[in-house]
């Protein structure tokens, strides 16, 4: 069994490669492939078909062989006679295979009786007859000029009918700089031509270009075809507008009319179209005062005057003007327009102080500053430049600084302030326009004082008349003093020297108020003690450093009658003035009988005393000179006249309340011989009365007289110390007789009086009211309210 199915298996197979080979050696046996070039003439041999599939010439009409086409006529036909292929008409082989690369015609042959079936396979050996050609010979292409490098734009293809390596087989591009060439193969399509921007496009530097594209073929020789490709560079808002001037500066006069135009801009732009289409407007950093001041066209770019134009408020402007394009996205471009203000000289200079001192010491030096001056104008050039200066004779001057239009005010001489505490000091600036500006300025300087003055005493030196027996702790006199300084160096401060005079002890018994310059007596001053003295007063400011001055004050002790009558004879005895005179009775009427002597303490007036008899027994018998006190009979003694008469002497001052003293003498009347012997007895005791009063009299008579002396003394100095005018107050003493022991002279309102005693032939009248005793003097001094006295020191007593 196995066997057998082993044989059968073996059969099978051996009838499958039999049937294989079979049908590979028929196939092989019926297909036949010729080649001829296309475009043969008609009738040319493709080949002898009879020969090739083995056809007996003999059996092939009997068994008619024809060619069986499906498609239509055959463009082959069989020459039954020899069994040759030709060609039956023209061959085109772009017309029988179009865009094919191998062009072959598939032949079926047939044979009958038996049938065969044969299939032959021509190709079409295509020739190099076509060029390449373009659809269209001229080909737009549009570009934006905004194409990044790189860009690809596939070209149109160009057309050969020719197959293989007559077809195009090459693509070549006029030179330029801006495009090269890519081919691309695509399979069946061929090759395809692609433009590559290979650099950026300026529509505004070339619009167009114009490219050439060659197509050419593999034929030999080649052929080739053309197109022109016009590329259009699209425009792209790429270009801002250009203002045609690179700087834009121009002049304008201040105070230029509105509506002046200033200048006109003019920008362009190189895009077309809207894109190229400028307007103008302010930059936005332009603010709104240029606004007021000027106005920008915004077609035709030209800016004019809109508000008053001021140099001083400012010499130049810049406008920031910008130009804009209409696209879609504007591109705008700025320019800076300077305008520059020419000055009119229509401003006056301006002087400022900057730093000023408004008080300068007057010990100043000249050169010293006292203040800086700035002087501006707001003009420029010759109209801002400025001069300045001080009218006036004053001690300042303006010295310039090195810095422009700065000066600075220093004195130029000396300054006192007691002279002159203020000045007012003017300043003018002019500046050099045509026609010319100036303004005036003042300003005030104070002098500041410094303590440069000592005080002044108003009197020097002072004499001042203090009246005996003054109140203690009560103001007698004031002193003085001014200074030319002010404030602290002015205000003065007195005080007694007591250092200054050492030998005047009399400083002891004074005080002084520092302020107000008044002096107290701190004890009453009497007359009789001390009749004048002298001290120093010293005033001082409270400068720093403080200075100061002294005066003499001369303080004279007026008489107050405080001191009554001193009787010397008649002697006192036991408080009372009583005396004896013995008179003969054969005297005769004036017979001297006796003198009632008496002295005052006092002086003037308080020290001039009248005598008169307040009680007597006969008034007929003796008369008494009320002057001198001498006692005289009136006429000569009778029988019946009484032994003995008793008379009181009555001794009084001429003060305002006048104090007295009296004495009594007993007069005894006694006969010739009588007298003469009581004479003779009572001779050395009277005698040795009288030395006693002579002696008395002596030392008052010596103690006047060195006061007299002193005062003297102290008027001359003081006349020879002091002015004509000044020593023409005091008084020249009046020669006169009498018995006035004291006189003193004074004034009162515009005229003078002097106190007199009796019998003074000095030419002068009574002034009314003075009892007699107060002299009228003429005045040859101008009036004062002030007492002058002079102390005449001199007593005189008649005996």
């Amino acid at each position: 069994m196995e066997q057998r199915g082993r044989r059968s298996w073996l059969k099978s197979l051996q009838w499958l490669v039999f049937c294989f080979v079979f049908l590979f050696r028929s196939e092989s046996l019926g297909q036949i492939r010729y080649s001829i070039s296309e475009e043969q003439e008609d009738g040319a041999v493709v080949g002898n078909i009879a020969k090739d599939l083995g056809v007996d010439l003999r059996t092939m009409k009997e068994r008619q062989f024809r060619i069986v086409s499906s498609s239509g006529e055959s463009p082959f036909r069989v020459d039954e006679k020899n069994g040759m292929l030709h060609v039956d008409g023209k061959i085109d082989r772009e017309q029988v295979c179009d865009r094919s690369s191998v062009c072959l015609i598939n032949l079926k042959t047939v044979l009958e009786n038996p049938l065969e079936i044969h299939y032959v396979e021509v190709e079409i050996v295509d020739i190099n007859d076509h060029a390449p050609t373009f659809i269209e010979s001229e080909r737009r292409l549009e570009i934006t000029e905004s194409a990044q490098r790189g860009a690809r734009f596939q070209l149109q293809q160009a057309r050969d009918p020719d197959g293989g390596v007559n077809s195009v087989q090459q693509y070549k591009l006029s030179d330029n700089d801006h495009f090269r060439l890519e081919v691309k193969e695509r399979g069946k399509d061929g090759k395809i031509p692609i433009l590559v921007l290979q650099k950026a496009l300026d529509r505004e530097t070339r619009p167009t270009y114009r490219l050439v594209l060659t197509a050419i073929d593999g034929g030999k020789p080649p052929k080739s075809g053309t197109v022109n490709i016009i590329v259009d560079v699209l425009d792209v808002n790429d270009n801002a507008p250009l203002f045609t001037e690179d700087v834009y500066s121009v002049t304008l006069e201040e105070n230029a009319p509105i509506g002046s135009t200033v200048v006109k801009v003019n920008a362009t732009d190189l895009d077309e179209g809207s894109n190229g289409e400028v307007i103008y407007s302010f930059g936005n950093e332009v603010t709104g005062k240029l606004r007021d001041l000027f106005d920008l066209n915004s077609i035709s770019g030209e800016i004019t005057v809109k508000g008053h134009i001021d140099f001083e408020e400012n010499d130049v402007y810049e406008v920031d003007i910008q130009a804009s394009d209409k696209a879609t996205s504007p591109l705008t471009t700025d320019k800076t327009v300077t305008i520059k203000i020419i000055d009119v000289n229509d401003n006056t200079p301006e002087i400022e102080v900057t730093s000023f001192s408004k008080a300068i010491q007057e010990d100043s030096r000249p050169g010293t500053t006292v203040a800086l001056i700035s002087v501006t104008d707001l003009d420029s050039g010759v109209n801002g430049k400025v001069v300045c200066s001080v009218k006036g004779e004053l001690p300042f001057k303006l010295m310039p600084s090195v810095k422009h239009n700065m000066y600075a005010l220093v004195t130029s001489s000396l300054l006192d302030r007691e002279t002159v505490s203020q000045y007012d000091v003017p300043l003018t600036a002019t500046d050099s326009g045509n026609p010319p500006l100036s303004s005036m300025k003042t300003i005030t300087v104070m002098v500041a004082d410094v303590n440069d003055n000592s005080p002044v005493f108003t009197i020097n030196p002072y004499t001042f008349y203090v009246v005996e027996n003054n109140v203690p702790g009560e103001a007698v006199f004031s002193i003085t003093a001014s200074d030319r300084d002010i404030d602290e160096n002015g205000i003065i401060r007195y005080q007694i020297c007591r250092q200054c005079d050492e030998e005047s002890k009399y400083t002891s018994f004074l005080n002084m108020n520092a302020e107000s310059g008044e002096v107290y007596a701190l004890k009453s001053f009497d007359y009789e003690t001390v009749k004048t003295f002298q001290f120093h007063v010293l005033a001082r400011d409270d400068g720093k450093p403080p200075r100061e001055s002294n005066v003499t004050v001369h303080v004279y002790v007026l008489d107050q009658n405080d001191n009554p009558p001193v009787i010397l004879y008649p002697v006192s005895s036991n408080g009372s003035y009583e005396g004896t005179e013995e008179l003969a009775r054969n005297v005769n009427m004036g017979h001297f009988v006796a003198k009632v002597r008496a002295f005052d303490q006092d002086v003037g007036y308080n020290g001039w005393l009248l005598y008169s008899i307040q009680q007597m027994t006969d008034h007929t018998l003796f008369g008494l000179d009320r002057y001198t006190g001498q006692i005289r009979t009136l006429r000569a003694f009778t029988e019946t006249d009484e032994p003995e008469h008793k008379l009181v002497i009555l001794v009084k001052d001429n003060g305002n309340i006048s104090l007295s003293a009296t004495a009594t003498l007993t007069i005894k009347l006694v006969e010739p011989k009588e007298a003469f012997a009581a004479s003779d007895v009572q001779g050395p005791d009277s005698t040795g009365d009288e030395n006693d009063v002579t002696f008395y009299l002596i030392i008052t008579l010596g103690s006047v007289s060195a006061l007299f002396l002193i005062s003297i003394i102290v008027l001359v100095v003081m006349q020879c110390s002091k002015s004509p005018d000044y020593g023409s107050k005091y008084l020249q003493d009046t020669n006169y007789d009498g018995t006035l022991c004291h006189s003193i002279q004074y004034r009162s309102g515009d005229k003078r009086y002097m106190l007199v005693g009796p019998r003074m032939s000095i030419g002068s009248t009574l002034a009314p009211g003075s009892n007699a005793n107060t002299l009228m003097l003429p005045d040859r001094r101008r009036a004062s309210g002030e007492v002058r006295s002079i102390f005449t020191t001199t007593n005189y007593f008649g005996l």
